[in-house]
């Protein structure tokens, strides 16, 4: 490749990003803005919201699996597309396999068309470690650890993953599939069953009591958001990257040492109770980051402690402007 197209690739991309008005998606949408990159987002809004969107991205109201996107990613032409647009829930999707299927396998299957047919270079799938590879044989998980997803989530996103390899086989776009361990930071909603260090921290901001579900001692791989965003970058800036590359820390940390951690950040008295370990909870999960380290020269650089007061300060400011909307109104 040449240097002038290296250069044009880091300067003056298009890039679409699917559920950018989410969690991760919207700090890509941030990063790739702040830049000369020119950003479209695509979400429904069912969990994103377009205040979390840059103003000098386009927002599209419009699910993935929406038969138009073909024709409105094809009217944006981008070059590169970060996928992130997901059913995210695990208990949704043993409730509803059929609801996780047609977003997560359809829906990815219509963004790969939609970026073949609009002639984009690269797509980068928001991926996930742990779910894929179930309980593990071996700590930390690399990519070619055996993949035995206990979840529809899982298998879904293990079914995507094939999919965007067999659209990459047909149609020359080069996929990477990022391997998320536990994402956490800023703009994480606090609500639901995922983004455990969300819910315990707003919960202990706000006084409120802390069940822990079993002993707390199954682990995490705990990865911070900024971390997540770089490696997108370096995975869209490296053209010789292919395949899946995990995005953790290679750091277990369990639930009692996850709540205790959080409990120093935010000066929380709260005394966890236990109650019924969840049924088919995975009890170990961290992902070996060798190749990311050795093929994007990625680590993590955001350490658990500094990560949490990061995203309680986050949690904190939202806290308050919510306060003083209600006071405003009385």
């Amino acid at each position: 490749m040449t240097q002038a197209l290296t250069t044009f690739y880091k300067l003056c991309m298009r890039i679409l990003i699917t559920g950018g008005a989410g969690f991760i998606g919207s700090h890509l949408a941030h990063h790739f803005s702040a830049g000369r990159h020119s950003v479209m987002v695509i979400d429904d809004l069912s969990r994103g919201a377009p205040a979390n969107v840059p103003a000098r991205a386009e927002l599209v109201q419009m699910s993935i699996t929406d038969p138009a996107l073909v024709r409105v990613v094809g009217s944006f032409r981008p070059e590169a597309i970060c996928h992130h647009a997901a059913q995210v829930s695990v208990r949704r999707s043993v409730e509803d396999p059929c609801a996780d299927a047609h977003i997560n396998v359809l829906g990815t299957i219509r963004v790969a068309e939609a970026a073949a047919q609009a002639g984009a270079h690269t797509l980068l799938f928001a991926s996930s470690g742990g779910a894929i590879y179930g309980e593990q044989d071996a700590y930390p998980a690399s990519e070619c650890h055996t993949r035995r997803p206990t979840s529809p989530y899982g298998v879904s996103k293990l079914s995507a993953e094939s999919y965007l390899d067999h659209f990459a086989r047909g149609s020359g776009i080069r996929t990477v599939h990022l391997r998320y361990a536990n994402v956490y930071g800023p703009r994480q909603e606090p609500r639901g069953e995922a983004g455990a260090v969300a819910i315990f921290a707003q919960r202990m901001l706000r006084g409120e009591g802390i069940t822990i579900h079993g002993d707390g001692l199954q682990t995490r791989d705990y990865v911070y958001v900024g971390d997540v965003v770089r490696a997108n970058a370096l995975a869209l800036e490296n053209t010789r990257v292919r395949g899946p590359l995990n995005i953790g820390t290679g750091i277990e940390t369990s639930v009692v040492e996850l709540i205790a951690a959080l409990a120093k950040v935010t000066r929380s008295p709260t005394k966890p109770a236990h109650g019924p370990a969840r049924a088919g909870e995975q009890r170990r999960s961290v992902l070996a980051i060798d190749r990311a380290r050795s093929e994007l020269d990625w680590a993590p650089q955001t350490a658990l402690h500094e990560g949490l007061v990061l995203t309680t300060a986050w949690l904190t400011r939202q806290r308050s402007g919510r306060l003083a909307r209600v006071t405003s109104l009385r």
